[in-house]
């Protein structure tokens, strides 16, 4: 199969993302996958419908992207044995709500993630839907007093600040992205390091601008998070069985929505590894 046999359907009334068929993506060759990856940077999310992937098929096409940060974890609120969880008071049941909080993934580890694939596997009768929303589109249509305000400036990312919210507080180690580490402290205004294009790192993560008092600081990052999710800046997926998408971390944000969650709802995430080079932060 060569890159001119798939079919490529841009999102209506969005400034990013696309549905891609007549490609299955657990027999694709290398020339497919360059041309998808073309794709990829142009749209920043691709939107696979019918993949049915399996979880060790969705691990091989998440590699080619490059090194994982993860293989596979699964998002959902069914656990191994089938039980169904709901009780709002379980960790497990509050970090599926904090994950409907507007995000970038991994932006409270030393390296940010590149991207992720997602796969759905039971759905919701309705609701939980995925959302994303798009950073560079954002930037670009800020004003230029407020590009000249956050251009030099920084903020903390930690997911212990953005589940403590929730109430939601892990011992050190239980779970992933609960350590000791310091908080990494990333610059608002990134240039993706393949497009050279600009964006914004914001999202529920952040927190804590070094130049401003919490409350100033709080206020800024939120009001750059409702300047970003609004149309046609954004795009929420009602999922199918089957469906598969990639997305590209480093230019947008995400959330999950909610749902009756005494329905079942699995899903299955492969993160991509950032590149020490373009995605690392530093510590104060």
């Amino acid at each position: 199969m060569d890159g001119s046999q798939f079919l490529v359907y841009p999102l209506k009334d969005s400034s990013f993302g696309a549905v891609v068929t007549d490609v299955k993506l657990s027999e694709i060759d290398d020339e497919t996958f360059q041309a998808l990856y073309t794709q990829w940077l142009e749209y920043a999310l691709l939107i696979f419908p019918d993949q049915h992937l399996t979880n060790a098929e969705q691990i091989i096409f998440a590699k080619r992207f490059g090194d994982l940060e993860f293989d596979l974890a699964p998002i959902t609120n069914v656990d191994k044995d089938g039980n169904v969880h709901f009780d709002p008071t379980e960790d497990r049941v509050k970090s599926i709500k904090g994950n409907m909080g507007w995000h970038t993934d991994s932006t409270y580890m030393p390296i940010q993630a590149k991207g992720a694939v997602f796969t759905a596997h039971t759905v919701p009768s309705t609701g939980g839907e995925t959302g994303w929303a798009d950073t560079q589109a954002a930037y670009e249509a800020l004003s230029d007093d407020m590009k000249r305000k956050i251009r030099a400036l920084k903020a903390y990312h930690s997911l212990w600040y953005s589940q403590s919210k929730l109430g939601h507080k892990p011992k050190v180690g239980e779970g992933y992205g609960f350590h000791e580490m310091e908080p990494p402290l990333r610059p608002i205004v990134k240039i993706h390091p393949e497009t050279k294009r600009t964006m914004l790192t914001i999202g529920r993560h952040a927190y804590g601008i070094p130049e401003m008092g919490e409350k100033a600081s709080e206020e800024l990052l939120q009001e750059l998070v409702d300047f970003t999710v609004q149309s046609p800046r954004v795009y929420h997926h009602t999922w199918q069985v089957g469906d598969a998408v990639v997305w590209d971390n480093r230019r947008l944000m995400h959330q999950g929505r909610p749902w009756d969650m005494k329905e079942p709802r699995i899903m299955y995430h492969a993160r991509i590894a950032g590149s020490n080079d373009s995605e690392f932060a530093g510590h104060a």
